[in-house]
This record gives C-alpha cells, structure tokens and sequence, in this order.
C-alpha cells in the first residue's frame, strides 16, 4: 500500500474516531445520573443537599478515592466497592425490617416464599426513580432514610474510631481514624449514597439503572441486560472478522519486505554525542532509583493484603497508609516509564539532525529538574492529603485527587502539562533540519513529530475537569488521560522511535518501515481510540457507550495476536550480524514487549473486555492480572529497551558483560509471570465465581477475602515478586555499573 493512502487512512481515523468519541463524551454530559438539589423523606425531612454531595465527592477524594477500595468499580482491590457494599447493605437493612415486621424473623431465617415477596417489595423501593425534574429533589421514603443512617453509622464506625469495627479495618487496610471528623463522614456517606442510588435507580423510560445495571446484586434486580449480551456477542464476532483480516493481509503482503543487507560495522559507530545528548544520562539514573522505590512500595501495597495494618508486626500504616503506599506505586511506575521515553526522545533528536541547536543542553536540564519537582512535590502533597492535612480546596490543588493514575494534584498536572510542552520544544526544535530534508526518512520523522505533539496535548485532558466535576464525566476525561495518553500515543511514539533506531542502523528500509509503522498505527488506533469506552460501561454512561466500547475493544485485540511475528522478526534482527549482538538486551527488551502486548493486553485484556465478563470482574483481581502484565510487560519493557538502546550508544567502544543484565531480563519476565499466574489470576477467578454466585459485594468482602486459601493464593504472590526485585535490582546494578565502571568488560573492545 502506498504511503499517500496510509496517511489518508490515518488521517480518516483519527478525525472520525475523536468526532465519535467526543459526540458520545457529550451524550456523557447530558445523560449522567442527576445530583439532586435535595434528597428528602415523604415526611419532609431534608437528608442530603447537592453542596454536601459535591463536598462528600471531595472528602472521598482526599483519603486518596480510588486508591482506596473502588467506587462504580474503578480503583483499589484491598477493601470493597463501596457502591457494591452500600448496596447490599442498604438492601439487607430493608430486608430485614419487613422480614421482622411482616413474619417476626429476619430476612435470612424465611421461605423462599417470603424471601421472593421481600425482594420484590425492596427491588420496587430502590428501583423506582423517584428524582422531580421539576424540583431537583430525590424523594426517598423514611425506611429508605434509616436505612441511610444505619449503613452510614457502620461506615462511621469503619473509618473513623469504632472498636467493633477493628477488624474490618484490619482486613481492608483502612487506618483507625481516616476521617477525623463526624461533619466530612456524613458528607462522604453522602456521595456514597448518591452513588450508590445511581447503581439500582432505573434511568427514565428505562429497565437499567444509570451504571447499566452494575454492580451485579440479585436482591435489587440488578442482573445483565440484554444489550450488554448482545454486545458481548457481537464484540466475539468482531474480533474473529478482525483476526482473519488481518492474517489475510499479512499473507498477501509478505512478499513486500524490502531484504536489507546487513552492514559489515555498526553504521552508527561514528556518531558524535553532543552536550545535550550527554546530559540525558541523567534521567536514566533517575529512572532506575524510581524503579526500586516503585518496587518498595508495591511490596508494601501487596503486604497489606495480608496483614492490613502493618508491616511484618511493624504499625506501617500509621505513616504510610495502604492508600499512599499504593498511589506511590502506580504513580511512580507512569513517571519513570514516562521519563524513560522522554529522554531517549530527547537524546536521538540531535543525532537524527545531525546538529544540535543551541541552549539544548540548558533545556534538557532545565526540564530534568522541572520533572524532579513534580516528581517529589506530588508524592508529597498525597501524603499530606491522605494524612488529612490539607483543606478539601487545598487537598484538589496540592494534595491527592483521588482518582487512580492521574491522582496528583492540580498545581501539579498543570506543572507536569507544561513539562511536556518544554519537552516538544526541544524535540521539535531538534527536529526541525532534519523534517526539512526530503529524505526517505521524511514520513517517518513526521510521525516521530506528530506522536510527540500528542503525548504532550493529550496529557491535557486531566485538566478537564474540576474539583466538583460530576463523577461521571471525571471519568470520561481520566480515561483520555489513562488509555489515549499512556496507553495509546506514547505506544505510538514507541512504535516510531523503534521503527527508527532500526533504520539508522540499517536493518530495515525506511520505507518499509514508513509504511509499517503507519499501517501498524491505522490499526492501532481504529480500535484503540473508540475502545475507550470500553473502561466506562458502568459509570453512568448511556448504552450506545456500551456498544461501541464492546465493538472496538475487540478491534483493539485485533493486531495483538500477530506480536509473535513481530517477535519473531526482533529475534532475527538481533542475531543478523556480529555488531548487532551489542544490542542483544535492547531488542531481547522489544522480544519481550511483543510477548507482554500478546499475553498482558490481548488474552488478560480480553478476559475483562467483554461486557458480560467485565459486568461481573470490574474491580476484582483480574483488572491487575491486566493492569501489571500490560503496564509493566509493555510498557515498563519499551522503557526499559529505550533506556538500553541510548546507554549502549553512549559507549559503543565497550563491551557489556553479559552476566548481570542476563539474568535481570529473564528475572523480570520469570517473576512478573508467576506473580501473575500463581497469585493473582487464581485470586480474580475465584472471586468472579464469587461475583457471579453472590455479587460483586461477596467477592470484595472480608468474608469471601480473608479465608485461608485465600491467603495462601495472596502470600504464594512472594515467590514470583521475589525473583521479580531480584531483576530489576540487578538490571539498577547494571545500569549504574555503566556509569562507574563495573558493568563492562576491561580487556574487550568492540570494533
């Protein structure tokens, strides 16, 4: 195909996609459920106001939200679902009311007779949307109003002070006095209410509530739509039509691959290093210092599902909550890989010119230190939002947001958007000479172009909502940061810089490399982009988001089952000549990219895709079988490779030794595997069978969680994370071992 057609095709793509997208972001606003002026009692009295709703979001949002048990199923995996959980609460209270009233017992001790006409009677009182248009109120009846008091009063006790409570703090890793007053407990207990009242309320003229009918909770009626089977069914058929497509293509298509001759030296080997390019060694040392501190804080996280308060005896949440210790760990895991991928943009910039403009090195440090603050400033200022320490207006500003990947405060998202504005300043400033040459590297460099201007416009959407956005649409711009952002242009932008660096190394044609890289991308991003939606079925979005994330997440899979090609190909390139073994670890890194993008984002990612399957797994266990297998596999492995590939051409004249940087990779990929397939897979499949038998609320209940092969499944995770740090504590020795001196051979010299 032709490389004019490919840059219509991405041109139409991209246009239609983000027309969608953005038509459906607005059907998001208009269809949200409603925050009610008043939520009142048929006798008058006034419970909740929109104001206390608004500022129970916030409080929420200060004990760090969604790193703190889930709300409409998007979070952390240590305590409940809180909607799921009030749900069933709220529902058992009613249950049990007419159960003593009507026949003297409580609702467990009935007929199945007796139990079927309570059901109906609760699945009538929470069901029916009893919201006025005209007023802005929510009319709840006065059982519906004790039941709120009651539900609250255990939430209270949980996240406050009470004694009876202990152990539940315990099995959820909630420290004792996480709400430190009664006034910002109501006010959360508000949103939690509203929230929940958003899952089981019918939308108007509808037989789904505004969540799609989730969580699932047969006590309430809520149980899978038809459309939500259909959709699954048509989302299967998409991506075998997508699959035999794509198998077709490449079939017809093979006989294209340009055969490049291998050079006899490595044509790179006189390339100069300039100031600027020097300066980027830097972030890499960086990187590898976030790396441990990353690890730290996920085995801390990880250990808080065994012992909730503490740390083997020592009372570790008394200065780093479970909520801070798993902030960190995501957190700190986007910004190394991030500034992993920076820099090597960074560094090949100049030498793609061939020139260095000047005060490139002034900016490239100006942005490391820039990059440093955010860095520090931000894990700071969770702490001391989490620890209660900051207003709600200030917490929005400086401390933790609360909603998961994009949980650092305002002040410093817009520091950080303008960090990667300095960042395309400097790339495109060194790009420029080169884009003016009409050479047959000309496509690839706009794209190199283009990929950067959207990983620094795209992080703007984190900046689209406010400190009382509606939950909802919050969600609707997190997930433009979190699946167009980290997971769709920086792949994009990897996609291009690897494309290159085998280019200039002469191992590929450019053209066919052109044209790889913006089929590769057409693909990508047909299903990527719309395939957004898919992260928002349950979250008070109307059902055509539903279908349509259904259909192009599917698509999204699509490209993924041909990784062994692409692997296959990465082998063979490394074994094309005796030059190219110095790169031996860089692309083994992109070997293992395209096994992590095959295994970690298309089997795990389709196993929680489909809406059936994700109706009943959102907010398990399987969500992180994904999340580590994909965020790490892929893209901590892209990183890493870049990372590799720049500190290899610092110093061609020098052999590495093979030992350490060996056993790293393979540590890395042997612990990440096991982690997964002997911990937490059989963690997440044995609570979607919980999930599916008894609700969502079971299979996130200390109940279900805390039973005893539960924990050994949960302490079995400390065999594959052992071998897990053992590589990436060596691949950090390695990595300052280049710096120092000890990571290369002292008789050998390359040629």
């Amino acid at each position: 195909m032709s490389t004019k057609k490919l840059w219509y095709g991405f041109t139409a793509v991209m246009v239609l996609s983000f027309a969608v997208l953005l038509f459906y972001g607005w059907e998001i606003y208009r269809q949200a459920p409603p925050i009610p002026e008043q939520v009142v009692t048929t006798s008058g009295e006034v419970i909740l106001t929109s104001q206390e709703i608004k500022d129970g979001q916030n409080v929420w949002q200060s004990i760090g939200g969604q790193e703190l048990g889930t709300v409409w199923g998007h979070g952390a995996y240590q305590a409940p679902d809180w909607t799921a959980d009030w749900l069933h609460r709220e529902a058992m209270f009613m249950l049990n009311y007419w159960g003593k009233k009507d026949f003297g017992k409580l609702y467990e001790n009935l007929s199945n007779e007796q139990k079927a006409a309570l059901e109906a009677r609760v699945q009538k009182e929470m069901r029916t949307n009893t919201y006025d248009e005209q007023t802005g109120n929510l009319v709840i009846s006065d059982l519906r109003a004790q039941a709120f008091a009651e539900v609250g009063s255990h939430y209270s006790g949980l996240f406050m002070d009470g004694e009876e409570k202990a152990h539940l703090r315990e099995a959820y890793a909630i420290p004792v006095n996480t709400i430190k007053s009664a006034d910002r407990m109501h006010l959360m207990n508000g949103f939690f209410f509203w929230a929940t009242w958003s899952t089981v309320t019918e939308r108007p003229g509808k037989e789904i509530s505004y969540t799609n009918n989730w969580p699932p909770e047969e006590l309430v009626g809520n149980r899978p739509s038809s459309s939500l089977i259909l959709w699954t069914g048509f989302s299967v058929i998409i991506l075998l039509a997508g699959i035999g497509w794509l198998a077709w293509y490449y079939a017809s298509n093979k006989d294209e691959d340009e055969r490049v001759e291998v050079p006899a030296v490595n044509p790179v080997s006189g390339m100069k290093l300039f100031p600027s390019m020097k300066a980027t060694i830097k972030y890499f040392w960086v990187v590898s210092l976030l790396m441990l501190v990353q690890i730290m804080a996920g085995v801390i996280t990880a250990h808080y599902g065994v012992e909730g308060s503490a740390f083997y005896g020592i009372p570790l949440d008394q200065w780093l909550p479970y909520s801070i210790s798993r902030t960190w760990h995501v957190q700190i895991g986007i910004f190394w890989i991030a500034t992993s991928w920076l820099a090597t943009g960074l560094f090949f910039a100049p030498a793609i010119a061939g020139r260095e403009p000047k005060y490139q090195k002034l900016g490239v440090n100006v942005l490391f230190f820039s990059l440093l603050v955010i860095v520090l400033g931000s894990l700071a200022g969770q702490w001391m939002g989490v620890m209660q320490k900051l207003g709600l207006v200030e917490n929005f500003w400086f401390g933790h947001q609360g909603y998961e990947y994009v949980d650092l405060g305002r002040f410093w998202q817009i520091f950080l958007f303008a960090g990667l504005f300095i960042w395309l300043f400097l790339m495109g400033r060194a790009l420029l000479p080169a884009l003016k040459e009409k050479t047959e590297n000309r496509n690839l460099l706009i794209m190199f172009l283009i990929a950067s201007i959207a990983i620094a416009s795209f992080y703007g959407a984190g900046l689209m909502w406010g400190r009382q956005t509606h939950l909802a649409i919050a969600e609707y711009w997190r997930w433009w940061v979190v699946h167009l952002w980290v997971e769709g242009f920086f792949e994009v932008f990897a996609t291009v810089i690897i494309a290159y660096l085998f280019v200039r190394m002469q191992l590929i044609g450019a053209k066919i490399a052109t044209t790889t890289v913006l089929f590769s991308t057409i693909i990508f991003l047909s299903g990527g982009i719309l395939g957004t939606f898919h992260h928002l079925y349950f979250t008070g979005t109307p059902t055509a988001v539903l279908a349509l994330g259904a259909t192009f997440s599917a698509l999204e899979v699509v490209p993924l089952v041909l990784m062994g090609f692409e692997g296959y190909h990465n082998l063979t390139l490394s074994r094309s000549g005796d030059w190219v073994k110095a790169y031996k670890w860089p692309i083994y890194c992109f070997i293992a990219v395209a096994f992590w993008n095959f295994l970690g984002a298309g089997i795990f990612g389709f196993l929680i895709n489909p809406p059936i399957a994700l109706y009943y797994m959102q907010g398990l266990n399987t969500t992180p079988v994904h999340g580590h297998t994909a965020l790490f596999g892929v893209y901590g492995f892209l990183g890493i490779g870049l990372m590799l590939f720049v500190l290899r051409d610092m110093n061609l004249n020098k052999v590495w030794k093979e030992k350490t940087i060996k056993m790293a990779f393979w540590a890395i990929n042997i612990g990440l595997l096991l982690m997964v397939l002997i911990s937490v897979l059989p963690v997440g499949l044995a609570q979607t069978w919980a999930s599916v038998k008894h609700g969502l609320w079971y299979a996130r209940s200390a109940e279900f969680m805390q039973q005893p092969f539960m924990a050994t499944l949960k302490w079995l995770r400390v065999i594959g994370d052992t071998i897990f740090a053992v590589g990436v504590f060596a691949l950090v020795y390695h990595i300052f071992g280049l710096a120092f001196g000890w990571s290369y051979e002292k008789s050998t010299t390359e040629d």
